[in-house]
């Protein structure tokens, strides 16, 4: 299995651009205020629109800004509340402006497609990074059977949110620090943003689906709002920067990062986008979930999917788990994508 994983992932090497590193502070920014950096943060380029002061590392400044936004991460995940004039839906493409602004105009409009169906219930499904633009499609549809509306979202950068030029989702997870943070900080507020629009529709019950980062994206924002009423994370892991640096997917990151920096500080650097920085909160989740999980995934690796299980077993979280016996590419193949459609349908199913 791990030859197949390792020969799936090679089909598009060709494709996946190593970005430099960078600390990326700019998107970061809370203030218009200057930054005061060290000078030994080098040659690599460095924000000069963010404040504190004094002279401060920018690894101690990232350190800093994740304690700050942890301790208060239900401010951190909120997006700004939104009017009924910011969507716009023409029967099958919604869109709406994210809460957050980035330099990318593309990326700054979400679009999603939607598939109802007659009731009151409705899933917001988040594909994987870079999954194509008619990736979870059939699953859409095949919930439509069963009863339930599918919404289907482009995570930032991706399909028509992909910055002129680009054929790849590279900033959604690149060597850029401040930008990925922003990124998945963006990807949460924007499912929540889209479930402000279903609720408006009149849907009573809204679930999530969510894949791969998508996974990652949608238990941040199925743990800080309780109007989700159950979510299915297909694929999980605890810390962002374990994974990209451990991860068969992300090797071309890894060699931008380890120029800098070492897993210990890029564990600390993604703390604030990690799911296991939250296990404390996990407590208050009282909400039935679905996590799956791939005996042998070279991308979400095994003992840091467990620390992620683990964390909801100790906190009594009513999740239940499944385990595949494929990988992170594997699982899009027969048998197995039927299986974890089955799975994944009979949640809902028996949820609603």
């Amino acid at each position: 299995m791990h030859h197949l994983e390792k020969r799936l992932h090679a089909r598009d090497m060709d494709l996946r651009q190593t970005l430099p590193f960078e600390w990326g502070l700019e998107f970061l920014a809370e203030s218009s205020e200057p930054l005061q950096i060290s000078a030994a943060a080098g040659s690599n380029r460095v924000a000069t629109a963010l404040r504190t002061a004094p002279a401060i590392e920018p690894l101690e400044f990232i350190r800093q800004y994740n304690a700050k936004h942890i301790a208060n991460s239900e401010a951190f995940f909120a997006p700004a509340p939104s009017e009924p004039d910011d969507f716009s839906f023409d029967g099958f493409r919604l869109r709406f402006p994210s809460s957050i602004t980035t330099p990318y105009e593309n990326n700054n409009t979400v679009e999603a497609r939607f598939f109802p169906v007659t009731g009151n219930k409705a899933v917001i499904v988040s594909p994987q990074w870079n999954g194509q633009a008619d990736s979870h499609i059939a699953l859409c549809t095949t919930l439509n059977r069963f009863g339930i509306s599918a919404l289907r979202m482009s995570l930032p950068y991706h399909d028509t949110r992909m910055p002129d030029g680009f054929t790849r989702a590279d900033y959604t997870v690149s060597g850029n620090i401040g930008r990925t943070i922003q990124s998945v900080r963006q990807a949460v507020q924007d499912i929540r943003r889209a479930a402000d629009w279903l609720f408006a529709q009149g849907y009573k019950e809204v679930g999530l689906i969510g894949t791969s980062i998508g996974s990652c994206v949608s238990w941040l924002a199925f743990i800080h709002d309780d109007r989700f009423t159950g979510g299915v994370f297909n694929m999980v892991s605890s810390w962002f920067g374990d994974v990209v640096w451990r991860a068969l997917t992300t090797s071309h990151i890894r060699r931008a990062l380890e120029s800098e920096m070492t897993a210990e500080e890029i564990r600390e650097a993604w703390k604030v986008i990690s799911p296991a920085a939250y296990a404390h909160r996990l407590s208050n989740v009282r909400r039935p979930a679905l996590c799956i999980s791939n005996k042998y995934d070279l991308t979400f690796l095994p003992d840091l999917s467990e620390i992620f299980l683990d964390d909801c077993r100790r906190h009594n979280v009513p999740a239940e788990i499944k385990y595949l016996p494929c990988g992170h590419y594997t699982i899009g193949r027969t048998p197995f994508k039927y299986v974890d459609a089955f799975y994944i349908i009979n949640f809902f199913r028996r949820l609603w």
